[in-house]
């Protein structure tokens, strides 16, 4: 009985120690672009979900209160995504004719394997 009890510790211990801990990068985008005759700017992220018109509001809310996250300026949008974990990979700006400019900013950030495969199941 005692050899019994001894195997499956030591077998629940290796499956606990055998946990994946690889972690994967994944990417988001950031757009902010001017609206027009404004000083205020619309900010979009995009985590790479599927978007589609009839598919519910993906857009980014409060974790606590559930509220719409609305950002001041372009650098309070930065800074909320630095302190989500994000870091900053690539910034340009795209100018669409004479219209405000549209700035693009890439954000990467690791997540462990596990973590991206349920939520990749979960779609």
């Amino acid at each position: 009985m005692k050899l019994f009890l001894v195997s499956i510790f030591m077998l629940s211990t290796k499956v606990i120690l055998a946990q994946d801990t690889t972690k994967v990068e994944q990417y988001c985008e950031l757009v902010a672009q001017g609206r027009f005759l404004s000083s205020k700017v619309t900010i979009d992220v995009n985590f790479g979900e599927e978007r589609r018109f009839f598919s519910g509001d993906k857009r980014m809310r409060d974790e606590v209160t559930g509220k719409l996250k609305k950002f001041n300026s372009v650098v309070d949008a930065l800074n909320y995504m630095g302190l989500q974990g994000w870091s900053l990979v690539n910034a340009f700006p795209i100018s669409e004719g004479t219209g405000p400019m549209t700035y693009h900013y890439y954000f990467k950030k690791l997540f462990a394997k596990n973590e991206v495969m349920k939520a990749e199941n979960d779609k």
